[in-house]
């Protein structure tokens, strides 16, 4: 059994994670940042969650509207494949991420 404080968790660059498990084919990963990420689409599901700090997750439908969800601490969503998305922080945050080792 390993013990992570999200809270004190940081890395060298934004998105820089920290291995928690590997489940085969699916990774959970904390995450800490201070940037945005970028719009991509993950080939399987995700499991989005905020530990620590606010983030604000865009997401876009096949019509090319933009809608905007504010996460908070203990806050999350669920990705299904093909929702393109991005997410902000607004600040530093360190988010719990369960996805296909093949996801971006």
């Amino acid at each position: 059994m390993k013990t992570f404080r999200a809270r004190d968790f940081t890395a060298d660059a934004a998105w820089g994670s920290a291995l928690l498990a590997d489940f085969g084919e699916v990774t959970a990963k904390l995450h800490w940042t201070d940037q945005p990420y970028r719009w991509h689409v993950n080939t399987g599901a995700e499991v989005f969650t905020v530990l620590d700090g606010v983030v604000e997750m865009h997401s876009r439908d096949a019509s090319g509207t933009v809608s905007v969800t504010r996460l908070e601490a203990g806050d999350g969503v669920s990705v299904e494949p093909g929702d393109e998305h991005v997410a902000h922080p607004q600040g530093p945050a360190r988010i719990l991420v369960v996805e296909r080792k093949d996801s971006e």
